[in-house]
């Protein structure tokens, strides 16, 4: 499916002209409140702090959207939930939607605002353990979520890094338990993105700085997207208006968490209440800088993307992992329901 601003321009002119055009484009203008349910690619932090200041700012309500916000356990099990039916929307890997596109065509759902544009994945070690570089993770236990975005990508990190897995042992774990299985020793290495496993070992009292050696899939030629608000494609055939309200609220809730991080830390903490918030402010601002932060972004604006490196991104995910066939980029994401580039957001920080 290939959704375009003019495509849905036709549609909105079939139903009613200029002012179904209008009301396209002019989220505010959708009045009734459509429940959708959105699962987010982990618990409540600081990099959620948008989601929520949309939220409380009423900006989904002005789009006609009364959003309901779950906590989720990995980027990949957010992909997994829309395609299910589990969940309307979803924060989630895009590259664990690469891989269902070309294995599921049929129910791979579509990105229409991609979020995270550098690549998060890593394993994280001991500074001390002597591991240094990927190879020296030969024979060595790893461990990690089973739906976590890094470990769903390890395939393909092996591949590209010329690692031997034949001595490799991976468990897995309560995503909580990341951190304590890596200070005590109990694994080699874990999974997970740089600064979910950087400041949750620093909540649990580690110096993630000097304790912690990251080995980062970006170092080894994986320069990949991550994170975007993925729906089915449904969803975006047949509620195109929703769609972009919904892609427009975020939108504005970045802005907002952008001019003011407290307040969005705020919102945070209104659903979480033991968060510490001057940790999750440095995760907020770490993510902003390297998730998210890709030049870019200053000439095709967050929730865009590059379509010469989304191509190359996608053909590394198909060809890494073994995948049957190479989805075209218009099955994993639309720029349809994005709001005008003036109105998006071209320098983070």
């Amino acid at each position: 499916m290939t959704l375009t601003r003019r495509t849905l321009l036709r549609r909105t002119a079939a139903l009613g002209g200029a002012a179904a055009a209008a009301s396209l484009f002019s989220p505010a203008l959708v009045r009734a409140q459509t429940p959708v349910r959105m699962v987010l690619n982990w618990r409540y932090q600081g990099p959620q702090a948008w989601f929520f200041l949309a939220q409380d700012r009423g900006y989904f309500a002005d789009a006609g959207i009364e959003m309901i916000i779950d906590q989720g356990n990995g980027s990949g099990a957010a992909v997994g939930a829309v395609a299910s039916g589990s969940y309307d929307v979803g924060f989630g890997d895009v590259n664990a939607l690469i891989q269902l596109a070309a294995t599921k065509p049929e129910e791979a759902p579509i990105c229409v605002y991609q979020m995270y544009n550098k690549p998060p994945f890593t394993v994280g070690v001991m500074a001390d353990s002597g591991i240094e570089t990927a190879k020296d993770l030969e024979g060595k236990v790893l461990g990690g979520a089973a739906n976590d975005g890094a470990l769903k990508l390890w395939p393909a990190f092996v591949k590209l890094a010329g690692i031997d897995d034949s001595g490799v042992e991976i468990t897995n774990f309560a995503p909580n338990l990341r951190e304590q299985m890596l200070k005590g020793r109990q694994v080699d290495g874990v999974f997970g993105y740089v600064n979910t496993i950087r400041f949750s070992a620093k909540l649990s009292g580690m110096d993630p700085d000097k304790e912690i050696r990251f080995i980062n899939y970006g170092d080894y030629g994986m320069d990949l997207y991550s994170n975007g608000m993925i729906v089915p494609k449904k969803m975006a055939q047949e509620q195109p208006e929703l769609v972009a309200g919904m892609v427009a609220a975020i939108n504005k809730g970045i802005a907002d968490t952008l001019a003011d991080m407290d307040a969005g830390i705020d919102a945070v903490a209104e659903r979480e209440p033991l968060i510490n918030k001057a940790i999750e402010k440095e995760r907020l601002i770490a993510t902003l800088q390297d998730e998210m932060n890709h030049p870019e972004i200053a000439t095709v604006g967050l929730g865009d993307v590059d379509t010469a490196r989304f191509d190359t991104a996608i053909g590394i995910v198909v060809d890494a992992n073994g995948l049957p066939r190479t989805p075209d980029r218009s099955e994993i994401f639309t720029d349809a329901f994005l709001p005008p580039m003036s109105e998006r957001i071209t320098k983070l920080l």
